[in-house]
């Protein structure tokens, strides 16, 4: 089971996400209970995770970006990052030990079968209330268990259900629609928001789940940094 250990990053500080309202997040350290710290790095040396998920929230909100951090972050970990690519360019931001993260509320169907060609990608299935966030018609049509479906075709290294409107709120799981996303897709599949301790962990490892995105129970200490 993959514990993948979240940082979201705004102007170089590690920042506690809630519910996707990017506007009320405020700096890791206010809410950690492990940690004294919002400096990323220094974040990642004390906890030592495997495996970390990087979103780049200037990027995504078109404000500069942290991709010197993010190359930093791979030198310490396994790393994985959105950096809200949209367009086939956007790809040659993230060295070669960084995978990218494709996000339905940025990338078209289009990029994603491209970029899929060229190299691993991890692909994200961006909800609010189930709802696909996407601005490409062929993927905010569709209800998330069909959009995992259309992606069986492709080569993808993951896929993540990234239920923003669970992130940070430590909500637990929706069994139901998580069974049904194991019978459908044929990708390793990553859960993102709403994990609330070890036991959640031992669910998705029973359901199928490959892994799963965690911050918030890390750093209230429902999950003990040993499983990162």
């Amino acid at each position: 089971m993959r514990c993948i250990f979240v940082l979201d990053i705004l102007n170089g500080v590690a920042v506690h996400a809630v519910r996707g309202e990017r506007s009320i997040y405020e700096p890791v350290e206010r809410f950690s209970r492990i940690v004294c710290t919002s400096e990323p790095l220094e974040i990642l040396q004390k906890l030592k995770p495997e495996e970390v998920y990087v979103a780049d929230l200037n990027l995504l909100m078109s404000s500069g970006d942290n991709l010197a951090v993010i190359r930093e972050i791979a030198t310490l970990a396994r790393t994985m990052a959105d950096i809200g690519i949209s367009k086939a360019d956007d790809l040659d931001l993230l060295p070669g030990n960084v995978k990218p993260i494709l996000g339905t509320e940025t990338s078209s169907l289009k990029l994603i079968e491209e970029a899929s060609l060229r190299r691993k990608i991890v692909v994200s299935v961006d909800m609010k209330n189930r709802d696909v966030l996407s601005r490409d018609p062929l993927l905010a049509a569709r209800a998330p268990l069909e959009i995992l479906n259309l992606l069986n075709r492709l080569e993808l290294d993951a896929i993540i259900l990234l239920e923003l409107d669970r992130v940070g709120t430590s909500s637990g799981l929706d069994r139901d629609f998580l069974e049904k996303a194991v019978a459908v897709s044929e990708h390793p599949l990553i859960l993102g928001g709403g994990v609330r301790g070890e036991d959640d962990l031992r669910t998705l490892e029973s359901l199928g789940f490959s892994g799963a995105l965690v911050a918030t129970a890390v750093h209230n200490g429902t999950i003990p940094a040993g499983w990162l």
